[in-house]
């Protein structure tokens, strides 16, 4: 087993452990919002799809805040830091066309946006996407 795979298992396990309880603080990983791709179809994490982060601004236009790929665990880290992350309407658009034509698989949604409000930024956001080909689901994980 690899060292970057057994260290992801120790951010899984940490996470769980944390996430008891009271609703889970920044402090316990490191940033208040993360997102997890995992591809139902395949069984796999989601490698290497785009992720595109906005905020609403005041006079309401999606203000871009962070454009990066998922990694081998379908993980996107360092999303926001706590001084970025305040109350507010926020959109994660997930690039699913072109994850699924770099697969080679005709998908029926070219993109997920999934919009959300934060009223604690205190606390940690999880917004996970579970996605095949013809679906999508998604949640506030923990």
């Amino acid at each position: 087993m690899s060292i970057q795979r057994l260290e992801t298992l120790k951010q899984h396990l940490h996470c769980a452990e944390t996430s008891r309880g009271a609703p889970q603080t920044v402090m316990a990983t490191g940033s208040p919002l993360t997102t997890h791709v995992l591809d139902t179809a395949s069984g796999t994490p989601a490698v290497n799809l785009k992720i595109s982060l906005f905020r609403k601004d005041k006079l309401g236009q999606w203000t871009d805040l962070f454009n990066g790929k998922t990694n081998s665990d379908g993980r996107l880290p360092g999303l926001l830091t706590q001084d970025t992350f305040t109350m507010g309407l926020y959109k994660v658009t997930f690039d699913t066309g072109t994850y699924f034509l770099e697969k080679g698989v005709n998908g029926f949604y070219p993109y997920v946006d999934v919009v959300f409000e934060i009223k604690d930024p205190h606390q940690h956001y999880h917004v996970p996407l579970l996605l095949s080909p013809y679906g999508y689901s998604t949640y506030r994980g923990s």
